[in-house]
């Protein structure tokens, strides 16, 4: 059993059965088994979603690696959409600033209909030839980690979304300060994203309702 660690949780895109958890710290990949607990440990692996950060141990006996204790730190979670449409006028304003200076990145500070700021969005250039940023967010390959570390003035439950829209070159990340408030429901209505799974709903299809209203610097 190893000593705990803060890690954070992603849903695995390699089997439907296990979390794909992150070091806090190093980024390095653990890949979990989900299934086969009893007890207490089955019900707090059962409720595990992505984006939460936990204090876990695990048991390397078996032919992977299991949950020996989970603890559940923050409940900030994770969502990803792909082919999302239309992407909102804030992110637009935000990417054509970018175009503007020749960045590969841009970032600005969102507010809502009574002027208080409500999350935080950057926008990415999407990479050249073979390179997915999006997937690579997804997998933790390139880790979100430093971007919720720059956060200031608000504290942990966020919910943040990475959208990578259907039409123009960019990858959203969008962070709302309020897991669960007006902005974060707006965005998972806006593009059917299922919260429990961490991805789009099932029907893979944005409503097309815009939330520029709430989501506007």
């Amino acid at each position: 059993m190893t000593d705990a660690g803060v890690y954070r949780v992603l849903r695995s895109t390699r089997a439907p059965d296990e979390y794909l958890l992150l070091d806090a710290e190093t980024t390095d990949p653990v890949y979990v088994a989900r299934e086969g607990y009893e007890g207490p440990l089955a019900e707090r692996v059962a409720a595990l979603e992505p984006g939460n950060a936990v204090r876990a141990t695990f048991d390397w006996s078996g032919e992977r690696p299991r949950f020996a204790t989970v603890e559940r730190e923050t409940e900030t979670r994770f969502a990803f959409a792909r082919g999302v449409s239309p992407a909102f006028e804030a992110a637009l304003e935000c990417w054509r600033e970018a175009e503007r200076t020749g960045a590969a990145m841009n970032s600005r500070v969102t507010r809502g209909t009574d002027g208080e700021v409500n999350g935080v969005l950057y926008v990415f250039a999407e990479q050249a030839g073979e390179r997915d940023l999006f997937a690579e967010f997804e997998d933790g390959i390139t880790p979100l980690e430093p971007l919720l570390d720059r956060i200031e003035g608000a504290d942990p439950p966020y919910e943040v979304f990475v959208l990578d829209p259907s039409e123009g070159p960019f990858v959203i990340v969008y962070v709302a300060l309020a897991r669960d408030g007006l902005l974060a429901r707006t965005v998972r209505e806006t593009y059917g994203i299922d919260t429990g799974r961490g991805t789009r709903g099932t029907d893979d299809r944005g409503s097309g309702e815009s939330h520029d209203g709430d989501g506007q610097a």
